[in-house]
């Protein structure tokens, strides 16, 4: 894509099948290297990633050459076949339908970077869901709490 030029920085939410938390610490990181490579892969830059037990945070610089949706797919759909494989969980590993997605601008990297590396601290004060609702607000994304995750409240 000669003479093609962007700067798109978009965070993507995801939900673990009925925030269960099946993401465990001791294959955590081996999942989110996984997941970089997928990232890296498809021509996108990786900035941030953190996957707490029920939900992961990823900062990407986006590659113009694939949609959003594309790579949240590309992501959920390869990971998810990695961990079975892999038979890093009891019952079978889903990722939810769906995904939140977030642009930002440059001046924001730092704080977007610092907010998702820090996720288990911001979850000890806050819940996914409480925390999720505000993403959509701040970012005047209208929702119906019916299409929302699948919570386990």
């Amino acid at each position: 894509m000669a003479n093609t030029y962007t700067q798109l920085l978009i965070q993507l939410v995801f939900v673990v099948k009925y925030r269960r938390a099946m993401i465990h610490e001791d294959f955590r990181v081996p999942l989110e290297k996984y997941m970089t490579g997928i990232i890296q892969n498809n021509k996108h830059k990786l900035l941030a990633i953190y996957c707490m037990p029920d939900h992961c945070h990823i900062l990407v610089g986006l590659h113009p050459s694939q949609s959003i949706s594309d790579l949240a797919r590309d992501i959920k759909s390869n990971s998810s076949k990695w961990i079975n494989d892999h038979n890093y969980t009891i019952a079978k590993f889903q990722w939810q339908e769906g995904y939140g997605a977030f642009s930002y601008a440059k001046s924001e990297l730092d704080r977007v970077v610092n907010y998702i590396l820090n996720q288990p601290e911001r979850h000890r004060k806050k819940n996914l869901k409480k925390e999720y609702i505000e993403l959509l607000e701040i970012f005047h994304i209208e929702y119906e709490h019916r299409y929302l995750f699948d919570w386990l409240d």
